[in-house]
């Protein structure tokens, strides 16, 4: 396991960071950087449009940590992209590697000194990026770690693509970084948006940043294998179905009655657990697509036979599948994790009950690997 500690923000002036740019902005912003070359009508002339894209290659495809890496690009460039631009806004300042090797957290530090985390995990075949999307959270789930921090704010979507960049820069590189049980080179294969914050609360940054990930001219990763969770606000769900990419949707129900349900995420208040289901069902309509329903398992809270009979009963007749997820407990916390007894008969009666459903492998708890629990350890 390998700590680094907190350091306080760099007090300099904070540079442009071009993972916020888009390939417009990109353009605009080194062309105004210095004096370009006349053309014959005295016009100064533009950046040949090649370099932008060599810049962009380097970022998204070469995953470069430094401008001067940057060796197709002429030395004057260079030095003036230096001088006024960053290639990430986020500094790695705690790495923790589980005892399997399989999963490692990260928890980074921004130029405002807001901390945010990710987590790389290995599968068989998949090399999977649990990434945050916000600085805390605001939606007050009861068992969650982000949540007790309250929501900070936002992040750009630079600041999400920045841990994606990071990731694939270890995966990519043979023998950098802690060591984990992965045959490098290799890369990033899935996404998951279920760090810390609430995507559809970000939404416009977090679309900015999947559009970038996806992108031919971007990070390039099949929509396919993106997923975005939500806890339920409903006026995103609807207006995620008309995005047009196929990312995938997970949404965290946790309850299948609304009583219980508004204990444990508190925005079932505002929107019960039937009109989320209901938008959910709009949802598959418009874009054809399953829907995953995560379901943290918590020892007598939502763990019931009677509890498994009754979310079938609600998801009969909806394509979707269901991620029974054994919770990773917050200290001191009276939420604590279902017995694997348990969660076995919960799965098994949803699955004779016509839902499919699957138990998550937990990973990573000896690092805090469940969300916010890293930040809240270090800031301790």
């Amino acid at each position: 396991m390998k700590t680094i500690p907190l350091t306080p923000p760099d007090n300099s002036p904070i540079s442009r960071s071009l993972l916020d740019c888009s390939p417009q902005e990109l353009t605009d912003f080194v062309n105004a950087l210095g004096p370009r070359p006349k053309r014959a009508n005295g016009k100064a002339a533009g950046v040949p449009t090649y370099r932008i894209r060599q810049i962009q290659e380097w970022i998204y495809k070469k995953y470069a940590r430094s401008f001067e890496e940057m060796t197709n690009l002429p030395q004057a460039l260079r030095d003036s992209l230096a001088a006024k631009a960053t290639l990430t806004p986020l500094q790695p300042v705690t790495q923790r590697v589980s005892k399997a090797g399989d999963t490692q957290k990260v928890l980074f530090q921004m130029p405002d000194g807001e901390t945010v985390e990710a987590v790389l995990m290995l599968y068989d075949r998949r090399r999977t990026l649990c990434i945050s999307s916000q600085a805390g959270c605001a939606m007050g789930c009861t068992f969650c770690a982000t949540a007790q921090g309250g929501l900070r704010r936002n992040l750009t979507a630079g600041e999400i693509v920045a841990q994606v960049l990071f990731f694939a820069r270890y995966l990519s590189e043979a023998g950098e970084g802690p060591k984990m049980r992965v045959k490098r080179p290799t890369t990033v294969t899935n996404i998951v948006l279920m760090g810390m914050g609430e995507p559809m609360h970000n939404y416009d940054n977090v679309w900015t940043a999947i559009r970038r990930l996806t992108a031919a001219d971007g990070f390039g990763l099949g929509a396919r294998h993106i997923t975005l969770s939500t806890v339920g606000l409903i006026p995103m769900i609807d207006r995620m179905s008309d995005e047009g990419l196929q990312v995938n949707l997970a949404v965290s129900l946790h309850a299948p009655n609304n009583p219980l349900r508004s204990k444990l995420v508190p925005l079932s208040r505002r929107y019960p657990v039937d009109d989320l289901l209901a938008s959910v069902r709009r949802y598959i309509a418009k874009t054809n697509r399953r829907v995953t329903f995560e379901y943290a398992l918590m020892r007598g809270t939502n763990d019931s036979p009677a509890l498994a009979e009754d979310l079938a009963d609600k998801l009969r007749g909806i394509l979707c599948h269901v991620n029974l997820i054994p919770l990773n407990p917050i200290p001191d916390s009276s939420f604590q994790p279902t017995s694997d007894r348990d969660t076995q008969r919960f799965a098994e009666i949803l699955q004779k009950g016509g839902i499919s459903a699957t138990v998550r492998i937990r990973r990573g708890i000896e690092i805090d690997a469940g969300c916010g629990q890293l930040r809240n350890a270090a800031e301790a």
